[in-house]
């Protein structure tokens, strides 16, 4: 009785339970995932626990800030193919911003940070990608509510598992934030900063009264501020600001700006999610005293965008006086990832501009979700009480519901239900009937009543499965008119009648023992068919069933591809090991090498251990022949590491092993011939000036290492730590694809284990200090070697010089540090690169480098999240060429070359990119 009334209670409104703790701001919610009771915070905003959901478990953190008591606790899911959901009750028709923040704080005692997928109803809103443990997460979606309830979910955990520290929503009023698109698109929350603030506290609310975080423009953090110009002053008033326009910014905000005192305030931004199509404003009020004669008029300059530089913006004539709120800005504009942008005084102009505080919004485009959600919707209205329907979103995206399969079409539909042994009562819900495209339905073993529903309008059933319930009334003849069934379960239940003659001619198997009142008719037909109408019979079709399985699955095994193989244990690789090298490795003899190096004639490089020498197999196969130069313990333990390693994996980014000869007291392994070499040689070798790499086959060369380390790290079991990732380590073949090589050095991964005890090795400049000085060896020791790499493509500089970087920096990574976190990333940057790249791209890769290097592992992204960047940057980059080359029209003018006709815009959704008309650049003086 007691759990009936709990689950009762999950029925209430969620605004039901705010209006309980007296909650005193209208519109507000504020959800303490994983707390207790309720609590007032330190702004006057009342917080509730999260104990209404039923599924998750709560965790408690440590937080040095006391005051955010909010940040004590969260709730956390498990890492499977499930989404889990918050649903909150919201107004039809009215707008509103929800927030979701993350503290990560080591809940979960593994260091592992996590990483997965956000969403609000079917549309994926953003990917969660932890990086430190005591930072905090934040995403921010500002949508137009269009039914009574919205869901946000949690799903698809790469790694660690899926947590949620605080969930809010605030609702707006009137026309704010309104866009001509917001029935198909969301507005993402890229950034929203307030210039000339007077601390680094943010601003939000009661300054704010819909809550909008404002941060202050003098924190510096990754993907924000980068770059500020000089002469830049700070001025502030305390005199009211009248906040007209529609986004109607906090009159706190309003009441500090930036002023260029030398004629320009320059500002360069990274934003997230782009590059893009989104909403920009810019908010300006004078609140300085002008003297009669002077004037302050300035126009904004976007590089490579001369049409929408043309405005002039006088803030007390726009405004209509001074302490007023002046709101210039596009609705739609497509914006880079690497957002550059300048305020510069017109000739007439006395005065430097003034800026006051900016938002950026992105377009994200809603998913309207599966073609079946509305049906499935009505259904689990009526089991709400039970656990498998409070899944809650849509029932197919992001991820489907666990009970239910979905075809992977661009508006989905749910092609198979299974909710065998689910408690069910009453009638088989006739909204399953309305399910076009289901294929399997799985509904036995519950205490379903009633008729057995017309299924016609379901042509594609094949499998229906109803037995073990009470459903009485006859076998119905529409059965018969389902085309593709091919087995149909309905036994143990209270049917009477005849089975339909129809069905006894089809080719199918049916089941009806159990129905004492239910008996054959006549005119069956000579299809093949099973007709089960005892228990015996039923026995003789589990017996098949078996037998069926059995001889499948020995097929599945006489047929396993040998990719797989490499998934063996490796202890039994290791036994296998233990006087000489791996049995699916090729034994050359000596013979055969000395053949095909004609004696070991032509030297053409070396490695860790040994020479390499080029060789030429009699097939016309180019080799490459590494001699161990060393019998040392050492040098063999080596030698067979590597061997072991290249017999198990495979794959086209790590350069292909032929096989080993062990002979006369010699080892050796045989390599592919990689024809152009090293990268380190194509970098900084003496046929660098002839044969310089340009930027986007340096981003090519980048993303092909990286997919090879991918592999290492997580395509095998265990996963492999390279442990010497240099750029003499990635080899060129004849198309200039690159490959790792070089797995003399290489440590397995032991499962469940988060590093390897090693003694250091590696090469200098290359070396994971943490690793260095603990001695404890993880992936993210070649993820730091990694970001050197990337900071050599970048700069064509080695990793360690006594010359090129100056007095104070001996390596690259202190070097490029200085540079990019001044902004001043033109310092790093290949000179023989010839301005042949775009900025946004650079700036990618180099930020990207940055995260690799962190001085501690935890801090450093994974090599998959680094391949997604470096990918990102390959697109920036073929966009660029593009323009620079003159060969779109269309980018051109989607970019640059904004009309300022007036008139209604053309939304139209192509490529993630939206297409507008020629009115997009057209500022809007909100």
């Amino acid at each position: 009785m007691e759990k009936r009334l709990l689950l009762l209670l999950l029925l209430f409104p969620l605004l039901l339970l705010l209006d309980s703790c007296s909650a005193q701001v209208q519109g507000f919610v504020s959800l303490n995932c994983g707390g207790n009771g309720k609590f007032m915070d330190e702004l006057g905003l009342l917080w509730i626990s999260d104990d209404f959901l039923t599924y998750g478990e709560t965790a408690s953190i440590s937080v040095l800030n006391e005051s955010r008591k909010q940040y004590m606790t969260l709730r956390h899911f498990p890492a499977d193919s499930r989404k889990y959901c918050y649903k909150l009750n919201v107004i039809s028709r009215t707008r509103y911003l929800v927030r979701a923040t993350f503290l990560y704080g080591n809940f979960d005692n593994n260091n592992v940070y996590p990483k997965f997928d956000i969403s609000l109803g079917a549309t994926h809103w953003s990917t969660i990608v932890i990086s430190d443990a005591n930072t905090i997460e934040k995403v921010e979606l500002i949508f137009l509510a269009t039914s009574p309830t919205i869901s946000v979910c949690l799903s698809n955990a790469t790694t660690g598992q899926p947590f949620i520290s605080t969930l809010e929503l605030r609702q707006f009023n009137g026309s704010i934030y309104y866009t001509p698109f917001e029935e198909s698109f969301y507005l993402s929350v890229s950034a929203r900063i307030n210039f000339g603030a007077d601390s680094e506290a943010s601003v939000r609310y009661p300054d704010d009264p819909f809550d909008r975080i404002w941060e202050s423009d003098s924190v510096k953090k990754a993907n924000y501020l980068v770059d500020v110009a000089a002469g830049t002053e700070r001025v502030s008033t305390d005199k009211p600001i009248e906040i007209g326009g529609n986004e109607r910014p906090p009159q706190k905000v309003m009441q500090t700006a930036v002023v260029g005192t030398n004629g320009s305030l320059t500002y360069r931004l990274n934003l997230d999610g782009f590059p893009g199509n989104g909403w920009a404003f810019t908010y300006f009020a004078e609140i300085e005293d002008l003297a009669p004669v002077e004037s302050r008029k300035f126009r904004l300059v976007l590089p490579g965008q001369p049409d929408l530089s043309k405005a002039i913006v006088n803030i007390q004539e726009n405004a209509q006086g001074k302490y007023r709120v002046y709101e210039p800005g596009y609705q739609n504009l497509t914006l880079p990832f690497v957002l550059s942008f300048r305020f510069g005084k017109t000739s007439d102009s006395s005065r430097g501009p003034l800026l006051n505080a900016m938002e950026v919004n992105r377009y994200l485009e809603k998913n309207d979700g599966s073609l079946d959600g509305a049906v499935m919707a009505n259904m689990v209205k009526l089991y709400s009480s039970e656990g498998w329907a409070q899944e809650g979103g849509d029932p197919c995206l992001p991820v489907p519901w666990s009970w239910v399969e979905c075809n992977s079409d661009g508006k989905p539909r749910i092609v198979s239900v299974h909710l065998s042994s689910k408690h069910l009562t009453g009638n088989i819900p006739s909204d399953l009937t309305k399910l076009g495209s289901l294929v399997e339905l799985w509904l036995d073993g519950n205490s379903l009543t009633g008729p057995i529903p017309d299924f016609t309008g379901c042509e594609d059933l094949k499998i229906i499965h109803l037995e073990n319930n009470r459903l009485t009334g006859e076998l119905p003849s529409s059965l018969v008119n389902l085309p593709n069934l091919k087995e149909l379960y309905v036994q143990n239940n209270m049917l009477s009648g005849r089975v339909p003659a129809g069905l006894l001619s089809k080719n199918l198997v049916l089941n009806y023992a159990g129905n004492i009142n239910l008996h054959e008719g006549g005119g069956r037909g000579r299809h093949l068919s099973i007709i089960i109408g005892s228990s015996v019979g039923a026995a003789v079709l589990l017996i098949a069933t078996i037998l069926s399985c059995l001889i499948l699955r020995k097929g599945k095994k006489q047929h396993e591809p040998e990719q797989f193989h490499h998934s063996l244990p490796i202890q039994s690789q290791r036994m296998a090991l233990s006087n000489a090298p791996a049995e699916a490795a090729h034994c050359f003899t000596l013979t055969e090498i000395e053949d095909a190096t004609n004696n070991f004639e032509k030297k053409i490089g070396s490695g860790g251990f040994g020479v390499v020498y080029y060789g030429k197999m009699k097939d016309g196969k180019e080799i490459a022949v590494k001699v161990l130069i060393s019998n040392s313990f050492q040098g063999k333990r080596e030698f067979t590491n590597e061997v072991t390693l290249l017999s198990r994996i495979h794959h086209r980014n790590l350069v292909q092993f032929l096989g080993y000869c062990q002979e006369d007291g010699r080892s050796m392994l045989v390599y592919e011939f990689m024809h152009n070499g090293t990268l380190k040689e194509r970098l900084y070798g003496p046929s660098t000036q002839e044969h310089g790499i340009n930027w986007i086959k340096r981003l090519e060369i980048a993303e092909d290492a990286a997919k090879g380390i991918e592999y290492l790290h997580t395509g095998c079991v265990p996963a492999i730590i390279h442990r010497d990732l240099k750029t003499s380590n990635i080899l060129l073949d004849q198309h200039m694809r690159a490959k790792v090589s070089d797995f003399g050095l290489s440590k397995l991964a032991v499962d469940g284990v988060s590093h390897v005890s090693s003694i250091v090795r590696g090469t200098v400049g290359y070396l994971d200090p943490e690793y260095y000085i603990s001695q404890q060896l993880t992936d993210k020791s070649d993820v730091y070697s990694f970001g050197v790499i990337l900071l050599e493509l970048m700069s064509g500089q080695e990793a360690i010089s006594n010359e090129s970087f100056g007095v104070n920096c001996r390596n690259i990574v202190q070097w490029a540090k200085l540079h990019i976190e001044s902004g001043n990333i033109q310092g790093i940057i290949d000179p023989s690169l010839c301005n042949e790249y775009d900025i946004q791209s650079m700036w990618k890769i180099a930020e990207k480098a940055l995260n690799c290097v962190q001085p501690h592992g935890h801090m450093r992204p994974s090599i998959s999240e680094v391949l997604k960047e470096i990918q990102d940057a390959i697109l920036i980059e073929k966009e660029g060429i593009i323009v620079r080359e003159g060969n779109s029209d269309d980018m051109s003018r989607n970019s640059a070359n904004s009309s300022l006709n007036p008139g209604s815009l053309d939304l139209v959704a192509t490529d993630n990119y939206l297409s507008f008309d020629e009115s997009i650049a057209r500022p809007a003086a909100r």
